[in-house]
């Protein structure tokens, strides 16, 4: 059996700071307002807890690009309410982890402000510099969120390379001394109490731009090795990475026991996109299952999986694969259990434990993501309906998962006691809130709670976090069924993924049901019916 670790029985909880909880009234979630709703975080069983971005930031990608890592944000507060929010979530027994930006940093940040002052100054080797070729670009290398992907600087003539917006330049991971700044960083963070690290786009710091690589570059591996070793490694410290182009090979030598404890895959969330995520096509269930089994295999005995559904970057998972007209609550249980009951650490968004749902965009004003308003502006201008690219935006856009966190039914959904907030609030916050929920033990957030305490603690907690995952049915239209063994026990896991009724699938003469989203389970599955039952 695989070497314990304390994580392997955690929950991990999302906040998107600006969006959680604001303490003051000025319609920005900080700091103090993630203090003041830990008690509700530990009360859903949450034992780590990863915090976007809170550091000094321009905001031009909310807070993913940095311009000091060792400053907080002042929309967000301190230092003296990070060191609080350290030690209150200590006391509670849970362990902050920070998101690592350590590709790319602002185009404000001391360092590439610095280098560009001149060709020879210190800094300019840490971000990439290069000629262009007959009056253009170096080469055609494209960014994210629409962009080309060098920038040229009018004064030097010379072109800074960036795979993200024009204002997040990437760092030159090549150059030792930048390295072993960013590791001074993160120790420095060490210090104050952090217990480890999401890392940000890691799979991109090993790019060769020149020869047009830039994910999983031949430097990647002893980059990331280094970093362990100066930073994190030997410390009982809790590490993921995002990586959307893992493969298996790359993925398990993340995970070899010298870099991360953990890396996010996302195959299973672009299997209805085309060429980008608002090209989407029909939604194909049986990849969906093979996907799962396949990194399922791949970690039966070897690394960690990471069991996500919803993050900061995608929309709101119940509205994507579930049906928030006629079945809502019923296919957001049904989407937790299928994900909770596999091997793995599951992360848990913020709002997605009370099925917060995506936001119907009417107008480019009710948009604040770059990426959304780059693809509505680009589209536009090649002829498209502002309409129908609104239409996409509300079904793959960014924004739907930052809206503000959605407390209770008075004015604004709790989140804050001002007039306004920064980014609209969803409307359905009067029917979809935490209030609403807390005390209903049909709720989607009762569930949310029994699911994450029966991984921690109980009868089932070993079975659920280290039993062996083996997929049935995988190849039916309708049904997602797996079990999980340990030591001749045995939890199985079924799920109508439709809302239509389906015969229920056979399972052990001794098993019983031991949770459900439906009162009375019979020998059909209604929609969106999930069950696990157990031997034991």
């Amino acid at each position: 059996m695989e070497e314990r670790k304390w994580w392997h029985t955690a929950t991990v909880y999302q906040v998107y700071p600006k969006s959680f909880k604001d303490s003051n009234g000025d319609g920005i979630g900080d700091l103090a307002g993630i203090t003041e709703k830990l008690d509700y975080l530990q009360n859903l069983g949450i034992t780590i807890l990863w915090i976007c971005p809170f550091f000094r930031s321009p905001e031009v990608d909310n807070g993913y690009d940095i311009s000091d890592y060792m400053d907080i944000n002042p929309k967000f507060g301190t230092m003296a309410d990070m060191e609080k929010l350290i030690e209150e979530a200590g006391r509670r027994g849970i362990s902050i982890i920070m998101d690592l930006v350590a590709n790319h940093c602002s185009d404000q940040h001391r360092w590439f402000q610095e280098a560009l002052k001149g060709k020879d100054n210190p800094y300019r080797n840490y971000f990439i510099w290069r000629d262009g070729k007959d009056g253009k670009a170096p080469n055609d290398l494209k960014a994210a969120f629409s962009l080309d992907a060098w920038q040229k600087d009018e004064k030097s003539g010379q072109y800074y390379f960036h795979q993200f917006a024009v204002e997040q330049p990437d760092l030159n991971w090549a150059n030792p001394a930048m390295r072993h700044e960013l590791y001074d960083m993160m120790n420095f963070w060490i210090g104050k109490g952090i217990k480890g690290f999401r890392m940000d786009v890691i799979e991109l710091i090993g790019k060769d731009p020149d020869r047009k690589i830039t994910a999983n570059g031949p430097m990647l591996h002893p980059y990331i090795e280094e970093m362990a070793r100066e930073t994190f490694l030997g410390k009982n410290l809790f590490t993921v990475g995002e990586c959307w182009n893992a493969n298996p090979d790359e993925t398990l030598r993340y995970t070899n026991g010298k870099e991360l404890d953990m890396v996010f895959q996302f195959d299973h969330l672009v299997i209805d996109e085309g060429k980008n995520k608002f090209d989407i096509l029909p939604f194909d269930f049986i990849k969906l299952k093979k996907t799962f089994r396949k990194w399922q295999e791949i970690f039966s005995d070897r690394g960690w999986y990471a069991l996500v559904w919803d993050n900061h970057d995608l929309a709101r998972i119940v509205s994507r694969y579930g049906d928030t007209e006629r079945y809502w609550k019923e296919s957001a249980k049904m989407l937790a259990l299928t994900l909770h009951g596999m091997k793995g650490t599951p992360y848990v968004y913020e709002g997605e434990e009370i099925g917060m749902t995506n936001m119907d965009f009417e107008n480019k004003s009710q948009l604040d993501d770059i990426e959304s308003i780059n693809f509505l502006e680009a589209e536009k201008e090649k002829g498209r309906d502002e309409k129908e690219l609104l239409r996409l935006i509300s079904l793959r856009g960014r924004d739907n998962a930052r809206t503000p966190m959605q407390w209770d039914a008075t004015r604004n959904a709790g989140f804050t006691s001002g007039k306004t907030t920064w980014l609209c609030m969803n409307p359905n916050y009067r029917s979809i809130n935490v209030a609403a929920e807390e005390n209903d033990p049909d709720s989607i957030l009762c569930f949310y709670k029994t699911l994450i305490h029966m991984r921690k603690e109980g009868k089932y907690s070993e079975l659920l976090v280290y039993g062996r995952f083996d997929m049935l049915m995988e190849d039916d239209e309708h049904i997602f069924m797996y079990t999980r063994t340990l030591g001749g026990r045995r939890l199985t896991v079924v799920s109508n993924w439709g809302g239509s009724e389906v015969e229920a699938p056979s399972v052990g003469n001794d098993d019983r049901i031991v949770l459900s989203n439906y009162r009375e389970n019979g020998s059909v599955l209604k929609p969106y019916e999930t069950r696990l039952y157990a031997n034991c």
